[in-house]
């Protein structure tokens, strides 16, 4: 079931299918390791819900959530 990052709850996992968005925006997301086909954790979000801290390739990133919506995933 594909969804966008932000839709998972804590605790959920999901493999990245696609990352959409435009220009500079996309390129910053791919290169913090943002890339389809890589499996991707939720940890933490923050009490007001935004932003939420996600595990992947081994290291912790924190997202806002705006850009957690440009992140297409398929629940696991």
């Amino acid at each position: 079931m594909e969804m966008t990052l932000n839709e998972l709850k804590i605790g959920q996992t999901g493999r990245i299918v696609a990352v959409n968005g435009e220009g500079a925006l996309r390129g910053r997301l791919l290169d913090m390791g943002l890339t389809p086909h890589t499996a991707v954790l939720v940890r933490k979000v923050a009490p007001m819900g935004d932003p939420i801290e996600v595990m992947l390739r081994g290291y912790e990133l924190t997202l806002r959530i705006e850009d957690a919506k440009n992140i297409v995933v398929e629940g696991e």
